[in-house]
């Protein structure tokens, strides 16, 4: 299993206990596609969920860790 450096920020920060947008991503690790970064954390076997929110009028996706 590879992970780039952009996944490994992600990864890191979500089991920090903390969730993540797409807006989050970008500020914080310049991440364009969060959703793709998420898909592959996913196929590493990493236990990540999603929901959908409403952000200043918009639906986005909103990413946590699993808690088992």
């Amino acid at each position: 299993m590879t992970i780039d450096s952009q996944e490994k920020q992600i990864r890191d920060y979500l089991f920090t206990g903390k969730s993540l947008t797409p807006l989050e991503a970008l500020t914080l690790f310049g991440c364009f596609r969060l959703s793709a970064r998420i898909f592959n954390l996913i196929g590493y076997g990493v236990p990540i969920e999603s929901k959908m929110i409403e952000l200043n009028g918009k639906r986005v996706a909103q990413y946590t860790i699993v808690k088992q």
